[in-house]
């Protein structure tokens, strides 16, 4: 950097094109991410930085810790919430004025974590197997914290894998031949509200459940007694025995797509005959039920069968869903078909928090970059979920982060308090107080006091 404070050391730069306008830097007193401050304020009325700190084992030894445990982890979350993935985005993000306030304690005055204290804390000292394993709790025990201020009448978990490619020698990245590149193969629950439940990296060659009973079995066990109901959907490669066998014992009512085989395509031949006469411009659904065993299977269960007949297509589209729900076969299939923002979800994960960005060299220090995206993709959505107003309720991460985050703002510091002199372009300020308030109905209510 040329200067420690961010700010440039040449002069003031003129543009030909007018010579009146000028361009400075001032790295150190503003910030292209003042929205930030609106994410540190839901951190706090949640405390899920401070359960965090209560997590984590602070693996340092010396007696030189510059920066809190706690104040590294921020810096991980907050930086890749705002697009920041990279250990080495912390040379010019250690000066700014929005970070180093998110951060607080020496760095509000000073700096944050250089990339080399960012690169020990992320791939030395979380790699731990203790702090490894304690990353992977903390999504569900943030989730549980939003909970307690709004709890839910049920759950409904998603879950599905996906793919990170990698591009140099990474451990453990292998060819996977269904996606066509070398990757890791992570595997990920979500629940109704777009929060990440779990999830866990996985060599790139594995089978899309491989290890599903490991992620799975957490999230039900830390429901159960906390909700009336817990639904689970999942697509077709989850269609095992062992999946069914644990739901039905846990008592967790589930739609699972089935693979179509011949014997499923006997039992609705009836649908499968081309209807009489001149087909109609719009699309025909049908659906069966019936009792199906399986040769895996040790009783029979519950089928739901779907025949799409679309104009202009010769063959009918045909689904099978397994499932345990006693409600009528359209509704089981309008409830399965909801999966698919699951599919969204991760592809938000992936726009907006990067989380395929797996760039480092051993598999365990990848293993925590994943559940730090994960991190800070949670707090992205508990804050559009629980303080958006009406008119941008809508949004998806990447506009929020685009929109909301990438706030320009000067920082002006006096005596007694520092002041943000935030753009209003896509955010005026009266939503961002909006914002602001519906964050403070957040926070625990002081008991009444004595009568």
């Amino acid at each position: 950097m040329a200067h420690p404070t961010g700010e440039s050391e040449s002069s003031a730069i003129r543009l030909d094109f007018d010579r009146r306008v000028m361009v400075q830097f001032r790295g150190s007193v503003v910030t292209s991410d003042a929205g930030l401050l609106a994410y540190r304020e839901l951190d706090d009325a949640l405390g899920l930085s401070a359960m965090a700190g209560e997590m984590l084992a602070d693996a340092r030894t010396g007696k030189n810790g510059r920066h809190a445990l706690v104040g590294l982890l921020r810096q991980s979350v907050f930086g890749r919430l705002a697009g920041y993935e990279d250990v080495n985005d912390a040379e010019r993000l250690r000066h700014d004025p929005a970070m180093r306030w998110i951060i607080g304690g020496n760095a509000a005055y000073g700096r944050a974590a250089s990339p080399s204290q960012m690169g020990r804390f992320e791939t030395q000292w979380l790699a731990t197997d203790t702090n490894l394993a304690g990353l992977i709790d903390l999504s569900g025990q943030w989730i549980d914290l939003v909970h307690r201020r709004m709890p839910p009448r049920g759950i409904v978990l998603d879950m599905d894998s996906s793919v990170s490619p990698t591009h140099g020698e990474q451990v453990m990245s292998v060819w996977n031949g269904h996606y066509q590149c070398t990757c890791y193969h992570p595997l990920f629950v979500f629940n109704q509200f777009g929060d990440l439940e779990r999830c866990v990296l996985r060599p790139g060659n594995v089978h899309s459940a491989d290890g599903w009973e490991g992620v799975l079995k957490s999230v039900i066990v830390r429901y159960q007694g906390k909700v009336l109901r817990i639904y689970f959907r999942a697509d077709a490669a989850f269609a095992m025995p062992g999946v069914y066998e644990c739901l039905e014992a846990e008592r967790v009512k589930y739609a699972i797509r089935l693979p179509a085989n011949q014997i499923l395509q006997d039992r609705i031949a009836y649908l499968l005959k081309r209807p009489v006469g001149r087909p109609p411009n719009e699309v025909r659904r049908y659906y069966a039920n019936f009792t199906y065993q399986a040769g895996s299977w040790t009783k029979p269960r519950r089928v739901v069968a779907k025949v799409e007949w679309h104009p202009g297509e010769l063959i009918p589209r045909v689904g099978f869903i397994v499932t345990n729900m006693s409600r009528p076969a359209e509704r089981v299939v309008a409830f399965y078909n909801k999966r698919g923002t699951c599919e969204q979800w991760i592809k938000e994960g992936k726009g907006a928090i990067n989380w395929t960005r797996l760039s480092c060299r051993t598999f365990a220090a990848n293993a925590v970059r994943l559940q730090l995206h994960a991190l800070a993709y949670n707090l992205g959505n508990f804050l559009r979920t629980l303080a958006t107003p009406e008119p941008i309720k809508e949004w998806s991460l990447t506009s929020l982060k685009d929109k909301l985050i990438k706030i320009g703002a000067k920082v002006v510091s006096h005596g007694r308090y520092v002041a943000f002199q935030m753009a209003e372009v896509a955010i005026p300020g009266q939503m961002f107080q909006e914002i602001l308030r519906l964050i403070a109905e957040l926070r625990p209510q002081p008991p009444p006091a004595p009568a």
